[in-house]
């Protein structure tokens, strides 16, 4: 499925852990590459439907609003049911509220119906999010992998940026070719399909589900473990406070993209121009992958590059606010994404180095809950600045909100945590430390 690779220490993953590896890479691709072919033109779909930029980003908050209702209830089945059964969960609730989606464009359905099936669509999200990545480190420490977890997690997010890079283009040309419908039955295509890959390939390797009979007392138990480890560590507490920040304005920034840049262009019908933006994120992703543990050995801390990050693409998105030239926005944006991207893995395998393994997909659930809120808030205040001001502005103030994650971060680092000064060349820290 995947070649060989050597971690960014130069140690080989052989055997049982390159066959976990290979099966992440397989579920990353093909998730990434289902969810794809509507992320360059969303935006231009709800728009075609009817709904206004408020609307539009509204419906998109109600997405992130259901993955903050149901981010933890689906880390507690991954936790106490098994990553695999979150996983297969997720491919089906995913396709059918897709398919949701497309009747509803079909009909030109009032708002609420949007604001429904959004919520749907946060639920099936939420059945991966923790889960995947939880099952990858669970396996790997029981396959004796004691690496740094960059350079798998960086491998995975250039695999998900060239499914990305392949979704994006292929559902803005074929938008173009036909409707903007057609990229939502794609997807229910390749959703369904990986589900049988799912099922026959992947089994909970190194972690045990604690099924119980009185399912509310147990999940009451896993959150409390869960808050433990997660909210009342301090380090790992500070880095969650910091993701509303940072992934609210990320997920506005992404799809205001795609209006932004047609208007610069001038066809707002140019559909593959839509692509064309979400393919350029896409290949910073995959760079960002391969840059991240490299990057990572350059610095003593973690939280250095978590740091930088978050002060970089801020100035970059304040000065993509003020460009007006469409080969420049074009520049600015694969900028953004690179150092966006970049950082990504170092936050995971900073994350996953201070988490037991018992709680570890209900926590990592929770730090994607804290980033869903984030976007519940920031894209309709930042849809209407756009409505009122231009999207241009709005970026410009999404750099600004991008900011205050920076204090953050800052005092997780005062922590010191053991994961922030971990390197490559040595073993796992225990996560109580």
């Amino acid at each position: 499925m995947f070649p060989l690779h050597t971690g960014a220490g130069g140690d080989a993953i052989t055997g049982p852990a390159r066959r976990i590896q290979r099966i992440y890479l397989t579920l990353t691709l093909g998730n990434t590459l289902a969810a794809s072919f509507i992320w360059g033109i969303n935006t231009l779909f709800l728009l075609d439907a009817g709904l206004s930029n408020l609307e539009a980003f509204a419906a998109n908050a109600f997405f992130t609003a259901g993955m903050v209702l149901f981010e933890v209830p689906t880390g507690v089945i991954a936790d106490g049911w098994g990553r695999r059964v979150s996983f297969l969960l997720g491919t089906v609730t995913l396709a059918v509220s897709t398919y949701l989606y497309y009747l509803l464009w079909q009909f030109s359905s009032p708002f609420w119906m949007w604001a429904v099936v959004s919520v749907l669509l946060g639920l099936g999200f939420t059945f991966f999010s923790g889960a995947v990545e939880a099952w990858l480190v669970d396996a790997l420490r029981f396959s004796g992998y004691e690496g740094g977890l960059e350079a798998v997690l960086g491998r995975g997010q250039m695999v998900q940026g060239i499914a990305m890079l392949a979704g994006s283009v292929a559902g803005g040309v074929i938008a173009q070719a036909t409707n903007l419908g057609v990229p939502f039955l794609l997807r229910v295509g390749v959703l369904l399909a990986m589900f049988v890959v799912a099922f026959w390939l992947m089994r909970d390797v190194g972690f045990t589900p604690e099924r119980s009979s009185h399912p509310l007392r147990a999940t009451r138990a896993v959150l409390s473990a869960s808050i433990e480890n997660g909210l009342k560590n301090p380090p790992v507490r500070y880095v969650m406070l910091a993701a509303p920040f940072g992934a609210g304005v990320g997920i506005y920034v992404f799809y205001a993209l795609q209006p932004y840049l047609l208007e610069l262009f001038g066809d707002p019908r140019a559909y593959s121009v839509a692509g064309l933006a979400a393919a350029m994120v896409a290949g910073s992703q995959v760079l960002g992958g391969w840059l991240a543990p490299r990057v990572r050995r350059l610095v003593h801390k973690r939280t250095t590059v978590l740091i930088l990050s978050s002060i970089v693409g801020a100035v970059i998105l304040v000065a993509l606010g003020f460009t007006r030239v469409f080969w420049v926005a074009l520049v600015l944006l694969a900028l953004w994404a690179l150092v966006a991207s970049a950082g990504t893995p170092v936050r995971q395998a900073y994350l996953n180095d201070m988490i037991a393994s018992k709680q570890r997909a209900t926590v990592l659930s929770f730090d994607s809950l804290m980033g869903s809120t984030g976007g519940v808030v920031v894209q309709p205040l930042l849809g209407r600045s756009a409505d009122v001001y231009g999207y241009a502005a709005s970026l410009a103030i999404g750099g600004v909100v991008e900011l205050i994650a920076v204090p953050f971060l800052l005092a997780s680092r005062r922590q010191r945590p053991r994961a922030d000064e971990y390197s490559d060349s040595g073993s796992a820290p225990s996560p109580s430390q």
